[in-house]
């Protein structure tokens, strides 16, 4: 497993940040990316970070209540979840949750609390945490199992 933090205090440097959390996924070859944090914690502002520095040129914004948004860059798509809604883990199938994590694809998935039977044996945590009242720390971390 490899991990580092971030810690920041303004959403200024976040361009600098998301070359980061690119680079070590890219170092890592980790696709899916779950994140994690509680309301408020700044989940779907680093997405959007991360997005624009891939290039994508569609307006990111959280899919709460559609599950699912999807995204063109020019390396492929972005497909991004956001689970806070769901009531059972089973309601991810009924969007294909499957077909996109096989696709390939970059997952970035908040709330993946909400589906622990269907997550992949390989992929990024990031863990944002409050510090204080205006700072906020990034863990990442890989995991992988292996069978």
């Amino acid at each position: 497993m490899s991990e580092f933090t971030i810690t920041y205090s303004s959403e200024t440097i976040l361009p600098l940040i998301a070359r980061q959390v690119i680079s070590f996924a890219k170092d890592q070859k980790c696709k899916v990316w779950l994140l994690e944090g509680e309301m408020g914690s700044g989940k779907t502002t680093l997405i959007k970070s991360v997005s624009k520095v891939l290039g994508v040129q569609q307006t990111v914004q959280s899919p709460t209540y559609g599950l699912v948004n999807e995204y063109d860059y020019p390396a492929g798509k972005v497909y991004h979840f956001d689970f806070y809604r769901l009531k059972h883990e089973s309601e991810a199938l009924d969007i294909g949750f499957e077909e996109y994590l096989s696709s390939n694809e970059l997952c970035f998935i908040e709330w993946p609390s909400k589906i622990p039977s269907f997550l992949p044996s390989k992929y990024l945590k990031i863990s944002i945490t409050f510090v204080g009242q205006n700072q906020r720390n990034i863990h990442l971390s890989t995991h992988e199992q292996h069978s």
